[in-house]
């Protein structure tokens, strides 16, 4: 993974989401991808905390946006794995977050697994 890459994906991610620009935030995912994150169970109402497929993630996303309408992210740090990038950012509330993104060959996030402080 170059750093390039992962600082630019940091930056559009986070701009993306602060927006609140769902169409430009599921531009980074493949068609396939698979979303697990605690939040899926509270908002989605999916015991498993997995989501697959960009339509079930981008449902679940919409919904987010509409109960939290102060959503911010402030990007704390990239971390560079191989075929992967985490993110550690402060979000809703100031609460600490990381989310970990799993890339395919197209450079699109194809895993993503979130974690939050508590």
């Amino acid at each position: 993974m170059e750093k390039s890459f992962a600082e630019q994906f940091a930056q559009d991610w986070i701009e993306a989401w602060n927006a609140h620009d769902l169409n430009q935030v599921l531009s980074h995912y493949a068609e396939n991808f698979e979303m697990s994150s605690p939040r899926i169970i509270d908002i989605a109402g999916e015991p498993s905390g997995l989501l697959k497929g960009k339509a079930a993630v981008g449902a679940y996303w919409a919904i987010a946006l509409q109960r939290i309408p102060e959503l911010h992210f402030e990007l704390v740090t990239s971390l560079v794995g191989v075929n992967s990038i985490t993110l550690y950012y402060k979000g809703v509330r100031g609460q600490l977050a990381a989310e970990v993104f799993h890339f395919g060959p197209d450079l699109k996030v194809v895993k993503a697994f979130a974690h939050y402080a508590v």
